[in-house]
């Protein structure tokens, strides 16, 4: 029987666990939340539940399905409030002899004292650690008031708190209607959302061959509803504009908003100033690549990690599912994570072929997200010399492009060391991408001179040093000898 590890209890995470346990395999499935469901499925606690929390999300019902079959079986063991800090690819392999290396663990609240850390050597590993935010710097983006939309929906969802009695939403792709209906429903007053990308350039990504996006219906009637909740609750929806300033002493006051060109550049002249208390900005997802870089991951051009038809990533035993191969959204992580769990048990990807056609479809949904919202070259435009371009370490770009030049260098590792930009407490998850492009924008070729990047990070979260020296427990990968987990009655849930 073989011992598969998942990394992450989202959606990815959960079909991985249900479909590896389905081909018999003993499951470990390790999380830093307290709760499974991740990002997507971020819910209130047990005690203090909603009369109808399923309206707060889409999918619930498979959510509430796959929790109460893993959780009731005991041939999952489940680790909450648990984060994986590093992965020993050089390690003895599991019992098998198969397995990908050892993995360090400390589990324990993040900012708990007593912590446990712990290894573990699987057979197989699945990789779902998903992906957070990313917000483009302007000038006052560090200002208390500025959040992610990220961080403003889970504030909505987990615990039904508004960030701010007037607010804006700003950025690009389709999950700035979802965050401005938490918000609404929170009680906030929605001034506007402003998507960056131009009309012409939401319908040049998203309508060529439109039939294709036939199998994908139900997405369409997802749009419908946010568009729906948009005009009940009279929120404007702007295309080719972005806030591009914040304002305040204290916290935010005002933001600035400009129309962008094609290329994402402010337009002169076009500015306008909202009183607001609150802004969430989010431009799309970076993936959370730091466990597959430590695992020896192959990661492609466009930063996310390889895989092939069976999940499958470079390193034999490592799979990988969900936003670390692309953004796609929840459909295409649900199938993904079916696929990875399965292969990682031992079974053939095409036994499912229901999943592997969920996946074609979905795949071609994130490409037309790509094409449409994704990131344009014009964007470092609306920052100033004065604009703080790492907020943990309170860097400017002023200091950052001062100090490239001064010392001539085209290293990103130089100039993390002579700047301290990315060195923060978040370890570069909020600038690094960044800076990375703000930096090589001034270099030849765009290109940075060598081959650091800020995903690489050797200890994963953030450790005390007692806990790093303290020795590790080891423990068993297959503490049980389960019996493959049924299949549900077939429904909506299943």
């Amino acid at each position: 029987m073989s011992s598969v590890l998942i990394l992450g209890a989202g959606p990815a995470g959960l079909a991985a666990a249900r479909a590896a346990r389905r081909r018999g395999a003993s499951v470990t499935l390790v999380d830093s939340s307290e709760q499974l469901g991740g990002q997507f499925w971020r819910h209130l606690p047990a005690e203090r539940p909603a009369a109808r929390e399923r309206i707060l999300h889409h999918g619930w019902d498979t959510f509430r399905a796959l929790q109460a079959q893993l959780v009731a079986d005991d041939g999952c063991r489940i680790l909450t409030s648990a984060s994986v800090f590093a992965i020993d690819a050089t390690a003895s392999p599991s019992t098998t002899g198969t397995g990908p290396g050892r993995v360090h663990v400390i589990v324990g609240p993040s900012d708990g004292t007593g912590r446990e850390r712990i290894e573990l050597l699987p057979d197989a590993i699945v990789l779902a650690t998903g992906a957070h935010d990313r917000t483009l710097p302007f000038p006052g983006w560090d200002l208390p008031g500025v959040f992610t939309g990220g961080a403003a929906q889970a504030l909505a969802k987990g615990e039904r708190l508004a960030v701010g009695a007037h607010v804006v939403v700003a950025g690009a792709g389709p999950f700035l209607l979802p965050v401005a209906a938490s918000l609404a429903a929170t009680g906030s007053r929605v001034l506007g959302v402003f998507e960056s990308s131009r009309l012409s350039s939401l319908v040049r990504g998203w309508l060529p061959r439109p039939w294709q996006l036939l199998p994908a219906a139900k997405k369409g009637a997802e749009l419908a509803g946010y568009i729906g909740g948009q005009l009940k609750s009279r929120i404007p929806y702007t295309t080719g504009a972005s806030v591009i300033a914040a304002h305040g002493t204290d916290r935010v006051e005002s933001v600035t908003v400009a129309s962008l060109d094609k290329n994402w550049t402010p337009v002169a002249g076009t500015e306008r100033t909202l009183a607001v208390d609150a802004v969430c900005v989010s431009h799309g997802f970076t993936p959370r690549l730091e466990l597959a870089i430590a695992a020896g991951c192959q990661i492609t051009d466009e930063r996310f990690v390889a895989v092939d038809d069976a999940q499958a990533t470079s390193v034999p035993g490592v799979y990988a599912a969900g936003e670390i191969t692309g953004i796609g959204g929840v459909d295409l992580a649900l199938a993904e994570g079916a696929l990875a769990g399965h292969a990682a048990a031992g079974g053939n990807p095409f036994d499912l072929p229901g999943e592997v056609r969920k996946r074609r479809i979905y795949e071609g949904f994130a490409r037309r997200i790509e094409a449409a919202h994704g990131i344009r070259p014009g964007w470092p435009d609306m920052v100033t010399d004065d604009t703080i371009v790492c907020r943990c370490e309170e860097v400017s770009f002023g200091a950052l492009c001062s100090t490239a030049e001064s010392t001539a260098s085209t290293s990103l590792r130089s100039l993390k060391l002579t700047t301290r930009a990315g060195l923060g407490i978040c370890q570069g998850r909020v600038c690094g991408r960044s800076l990375e492009q703000l930096i090589a924008r001034r270099l030849p070729g765009n290109t940075l001179g060598d081959t650091v990047s800020t995903d690489r990070r050797p200890i994963a979260v953030p450790l005390r040093l007692g806990e790093l020296a303290a020795a590790a427990r080891p423990t068993d990968p297959s503490p049980t000898t389960p019996t493959p987990l049924a299949d549900p009655p077939k429904g909506p849930t299943s």
